[in-house]
């Protein structure tokens, strides 16, 4: 068994971020990931200016930034009726106007390599969360599981779970969950650029016409793909077969047949099922959900992330002090909430319309596409294209990194 000042289940964005920072401030810390690694394809790989930001206030943007990458300073999309561009990130303030596109495997190693220069975090990898440990009406630490059969327990004065949108601890839990559905689940697959493959024949990443919508992300040598289809539709799909797939897709890019030859059978393609969703609480007693433990997000903006560690800066902010005296009291995990909600509740509802004004008639088929009014807005003021760059780009309410640890604190000699 072990002892810690604060055991995080999950090794995701959020888990590694509220690692690395609690780390920094001198609390100890285990962070448990149930795989053996973090390479999992078809995770959100955009890091936007407000990780950039929080980076650099740690000093490890420049680092960060040496990993292979691609830079996005707008994003756009093609309609029926011409090329649009939705957001201008080249306006937003600071050293960082631009989303970065990277594995988000190479972001978790990245800071689970800098974590690991403290003395006071650790991570166990293929350690499978399995339960809560209760003593006096509390949650005291978790019990997990190795790939070797063993089972062990960690105690903890704060336990964070940070298990995702799946989060068994959530269920052990009994929290109330608020569901607001999704009219659309997206296929992620991955086109690789042949030499004679050709290219997209649209701007900006999305092309949207009548029953179809394509997301085409340039990740240097090939295109990571994200196909919406109507909610549960992916069984119709399969059953029509994988040349009628490849035939839909070849209808919004004629000019790359040849690539779309690539997609071989159903195991080339993934199902991410959208939810949206949020506790309305997100703690028990010695027990905290952050990330999309507490909050699932849809994949419309990209901003599932940055999100969760968003949370997880604020987390560690609130609680450092409090674990470094001991403990932390119930009223203290329930400010993070009130912290985070608000940023929480404005991006799904921004997402929710998005989804029922616009994707669900687009899915539906049953009429033209028409270029939204706001698009046509942007088009015309590009000014204004700076507005939904800030949205997407740097959030509600943006945390800043806890203060720099007094010397000796959390550094290894």
């Amino acid at each position: 068994m072990s002892e810690v000042s604060c055991c995080i289940a999950g090794g995701g964005p959020a888990g590694m971020m509220l690692g690395l920072l609690l780390a920094r401030q001198g609390v100890d810390v285990i962070v448990l990931e149930k795989h053996a690694d973090f390479f999992r394809d078809f995770r959100g790989d955009t890091v936007h200016p407000s990780t950039l930001r929080l980076l650099d206030e740690l000093k490890l943007a420049r680092e960060f930034l040496r990993l292979p990458h691609q830079e996005v300073t707008t994003l756009g999309v093609t309609t029926d009726q011409g090329t649009y561009v939705l957001a201008d990130f080249g306006r937003l303030p600071g050293p960082y106007p631009f989303l970065t596109l990277v594995p988000q495997w190479d972001f978790l190693d990245f800071l689970a390599s800098e974590a690991r220069r403290l003395p006071c975090f650790e991570l166990r990898m293929g350690a499978d969360v399995t339960g809560l440990l209760h003593a006096a009406g509390e949650v005291q630490g978790v019990t997990y599981r190795t790939p070797d059969g063993g089972e062990h327990e960690v105690r903890a004065r704060v336990t964070v779970a940070a298990d995702g949108r799946n989060s068994g601890l959530r269920d052990e839990a009994g929290l109330r969950l608020r569901e607001f559905g999704a009219p659309m689940d997206v296929l992620w697959f991955r086109l690789p650029k042949l030499p004679d493959g050709g290219g997209p024949p649209f701007g900006g990443a999305g092309r949207v016409t009548r029953g179809r919508l394509l997301i085409l992300l340039d990740r240097g040598d090939y295109w990571q793909c994200a196909y919406l289809v109507r909610k549960g539709g992916f069984g119709r799909l399969q059953a029509r077969g994988m040349d009628t797939f490849r035939a839909d897709l070849a209808r919004l890019l004629p000019g790359m047949v040849a690539t779309l030859e690539t997609l071989k059978d159903w195991d080339d393609v993934r199902v991410l099922t959208v939810r949206v969703d949020r506790l309305t609480r997100w703690h028990l007693p010695g027990l905290l959900f952050i990330g999309d433990a507490a909050h699932a997000m849809s994949p419309i903006g990209g901003v599932g992330i940055n999100l969760a560690v968003q949370d997880a800066v604020a987390a560690a902010r609130l609680l450092a002090g409090p674990l470094g005296g001991g403990g932390v009291p119930a009223q203290t995990l329930a400010r993070v909430r009130r912290r985070r909600l608000l940023p929480t509740v404005v991006t799904q509802q921004l997402q929710r319309q998005i989804q029922s004004r616009f994707l669900s008639r687009v899915l539906a088929g049953t009429g033209p596409v028409n270029t939204p009014r706001v698009l046509r807005l942007l088009d015309r003021h590009p000014v204004l294209q700076g507005l939904p760059a800030r949205v997407i780009g740097i959030g509600v309410l943006p945390e800043h990194a806890p203060p720099a640890p007094s010397a000796g604190v959390g550094t290894r000699p």
